[in-house]
């Protein structure tokens, strides 16, 4: 006998919640498992030394991680820095700003740019925004701020910046969406006591409702950090392909998703594709790590007022 109070249904629906929840774990740890198994042969042969390495020569079977790891870092963050701020007030625009007639098109058209397959973008990038990137921007940013290693050697077009650009236009839909939500979730009531105490439009804004919603911003950034990290056409597209590490940002350079999708179906030796493999790898930990730190980083603002009017 059941005890009073307790039926069938919610029995069967707590059970299969909790399958739910354990599956998405065993995927993880298949495909993980899967790309430990075909990558034996390169963690036996090259060990540790494998992820510092900046050697990819497939004719000496000599590989190394280091460029591609770079790249794929580099590039997250140049489409981060970019989207972050360009997401987060355009969804400030629209819940706290915006009139009402202009607000829907406005939202439309930021769902159909997250509809755009990014092999569209790969081709916008290679056709429209690296010759612009080329002879306007990159040219203003060497002339201006060419005093730094960031923005210093020759101009190809085709470069980490680039790539960290078309990534931004990538995940900013995503940005925008999730913190429009989280900006649309703060209690009206948070923004009348701030008015109350004599806020003006801009500090009800910035004392209301970005401080009560750092914490959801933040993970709207971790979103779209995820989508930045295994990105792969339109980067591979727009970066140039090149394992280098350089400290200019004008220099070609190459991803992890990148190098997989470009070689895969090129490996000739058991070696090279086992190398291959260990990239996905390294890459399925980079973004474990990634969304670990960040879990890290929400707990220490939820410790620290988050929520709260200061």
């Amino acid at each position: 006998m059941l005890p009073a109070g307790i039926r069938w249904p919610d029995i069967s629906f707590r059970w299969l919640a909790l399958l739910a929840a354990v599956t998405i774990g065993v995927l993880i740890a298949l495909v993980g498992w899967e790309l430990y198994q075909g990558s034996r042969m390169a963690i036996g042969q090259f060990g540790p030394r494998f992820l510092v390495s900046s050697t990819w020569n497939p004719v000496t079977d000599q590989y190394g991680a280091w460029p591609f790891i770079y790249g794929t870092l580099v590039s997250s963050a140049i489409a981060l820095i970019i989207a972050v701020p360009l997401g987060v007030a355009t969804a400030l625009y629209l819940t706290e700003l915006a009139p009402m007639r202009i607000r829907q098109p406005v939202i439309m058209v930021v769902e159909m740019l997250a509809a755009v397959p990014s092999v569209i973008f790969g081709l916008w990038g290679i056709f429209v925004l690296i010759p612009w990137l080329r002879d306007h921007l990159f040219v203003w940013l060497k002339t201006t701020l060419g005093f730094l290693p960031l923005f210093q050697g020759p101009i190809y077009g085709v470069s980490m910046l680039a790539g960290g650009i078309v990534v931004a236009i990538m995940i900013l839909p995503i940005i925008t969406s999730v913190s429009r939500e989280i900006l649309r979730s703060v209690p009206n009531l948070q923004r009348e006591a701030a008015y109350a105490l004599g806020a003006t439009h801009w500090e009800v804004m910035r004392i209301a409702v970005l401080s009560y919603a750092k914490r959801g911003l933040f993970g709207a950034s971790v979103l779209g950090l995820g989508r930045a990290l295994g990105e792969t056409m339109a980067v591979t597209m727009v970066i140039g392909n090149r394992p280098e590490v350089s400290a200019s940002l004008f220099a070609p350079g190459y991803t992890l998703a990148s190098v997989i999708a470009n070689e895969f179906t090129e490996a000739t030796t058991d070696l090279y594709l086992s190398s291959l493999f260990e990239l996905g790898l390294v890459l399925l930990a980079v973004t474990i790590l990634v969304n670990v730190i960040a879990q890290l980083m929400l707990r220490s603002l939820a410790g620290s007022g988050t929520g709260k009017i200061n």
